[in-house]
């Protein structure tokens, strides 16, 4: 028999599945899916099974990776940045007071990085935005589900999925997301993907204005006081994109400086105001109880002002500081209700700094690439990480679950399409994006 007639066997039909655009679609539904359905998933059967997914997923994406190495390229695989983070984080284990949590942590961590990453190279932006816009779709309306059934058709609480059942008050509501903060971050990431997915219509119409409808609708009745803060934020920062991309490209840099000077000013202008904003916002009673913590971390920053306490991603509760933390406040924190000073706790100023370049650089490049192209797709990722930023002043979601895989796979989108590391990368190919700034499709055209 010649080898035209032989059978191929198992092993290249393996590595065809794990190359083909359906598995790529496949797994980024499934990838993000488990990252925001995270509570939910935990609530209705356990921990246990939500680590067992997380690692099947990252099984998974090494296969896919590893099939794809001819297409990769490992010194552009993930941002330098991120990679230097996380071996910081990394590196903590050795002064932790608990060096199996801080091991733990640091795993979980690092799966949800390497699902982002995996992402980020498989699919392009349009692509990402659209998966993430038909997984947001199913989240938000069954969270919209729940609460009618709960809040209206039953009358009645579901404490298993956390849902109160406040809707027909007008809120709170929580949908599948166990917080209104959860729910209303949720929302407005929902809304940048829909509104993203109308103006290149990707999508129906129709089905982009109910995503919109849905979207805004939800992240109303969270009655979330952080909501109107990020979508206030968002709104100025679209529009200023928006009046970038639209300039002459001599004069760009000096728009560009002279928006950079305006957001300064309007920060210095809120700091000294800050108090007539939270009267306004109705947030007074809330932002004072996350004052006295923070003030509380920084009085336990002092003993390891440089490396922290050790990384630990969500607070373990049972041990020091955090139990330190709660008993002095008579109050039970999962986390210190913002990112930077979480990370300043447990990473110490080099940690905060480290964070704090990679966020930076992720925002810059994606800025600078959405304000030269002229698809308006490249907004979706500087919108994003803009969203992400601004939520981490009021919570910590950006350091694990979903909120950490959002940031990730932004960062590493934002690395794929500007980067140092270009300049030394002179062969092999550049994951491909789609020069046109509309793509005509149904909801199930992202594959």
């Amino acid at each position: 028999m010649t080898d035209a007639g032989r059978p191929r066997g198992w092993q290249p039909a393996v590595l065809d599945l794990l190359r083909s655009a359906a598995f790529a679609r496949a797994f980024s539904l499934t990838a993000i899916g488990a990252a925001f359905a995270g509570f939910a998933i935990e609530r209705l059967s356990s921990h246990v099974t939500y680590v067992t997914i997380i690692a099947g997923l990252c099984l998974a994406a090494v296969a896919m990776l590893v099939a794809r190495r001819r297409e990769l390229s490992v010194l552009r695989l993930a941002p330098t940045s991120l990679l230097i983070f996380l071996a910081w984080a990394l590196v903590s284990v050795f002064w932790t007071r608990d060096q199996p949590k801080t091991l733990i942590g640091w795993i979980g961590t690092a799966a949800f990085a390497l699902l982002a990453v995996a992402v980020a190279h498989v699919r392009d932006t349009l692509q990402t935005a659209r998966t993430l816009g038909d997984v947001m779709r199913w989240l938000l309306s069954i969270s919209l589900g729940l609460e009618i059934l709960s809040g209206i058709l039953w009358d009645t609480p579901l404490p298993l999925l956390g849902v109160q059942g406040a809707i027909a008050d007008l809120g709170p509501v929580q949908g599948i997301f166990g917080t209104r903060n959860a729910l209303g971050f949720v929302a407005v990431i929902a809304l940048v993907t829909f509104l993203v997915e109308w103006r290149t219509t990707s999508v129906r119409p129709g089905l982009s204005v109910f995503s919109v409808v849905l979207a805004g609708v939800l992240a109303v009745l969270s009655d979330s006081p952080t909501v109107l803060v990020i979508g206030v934020v968002v709104a100025v920062a679209a529009s200023a994109l928006t009046l970038v991309r639209r300039a002459e490209p001599a004069g760009r840099a000096v728009l560009q400086w002279t928006l950079g000077a305006a957001l300064l000013l309007a920060l210095a202008v809120l700091y000294v105001s800050r108090g007539a904003v939270i009267a306004f916002l109705g947030a007074g009673s809330d932002f004072s109880s996350r004052a006295t913590l923070w003030s509380t971390i920084l009085d336990y920053v002092r003993a390891y002002p440089v490396q922290g306490w050790g990384w630990y991603g969500p607070w373990a509760t049972t041990e020091f500081p955090f139990l330190g933390i709660d008993v002095a406040l008579r109050q039970d924190h999962a986390s210190a209700l913002n990112a930077y000073f979480d990370v300043l706790l447990q990473l110490g100023w080099l940690g905060l700094l480290l964070f704090v370049f990679l966020c930076g650089f992720a925002l810059v490049r994606s800025w600078l690439d959405a304000s030269e192209r002229r698809a308006v797709v490249y907004t979706w990722t500087p919108l994003v990480l803009i969203t992400l930023l601004v939520d981490s002043m009021f919570e910590s979601f950006t350091l694990h679950s979903f909120g950490w895989f959002m940031l990730v796979l932004c960062a590493t989108r934002a690395g794929l399409s500007r980067s140092w590391r270009e300049r030394v990368y002179e062969r092999g190919p550049v994951v491909p994006e789609l020069p046109a700034s509309g793509v005509q499709g149904g909801p199930g055209s992202a594959g």
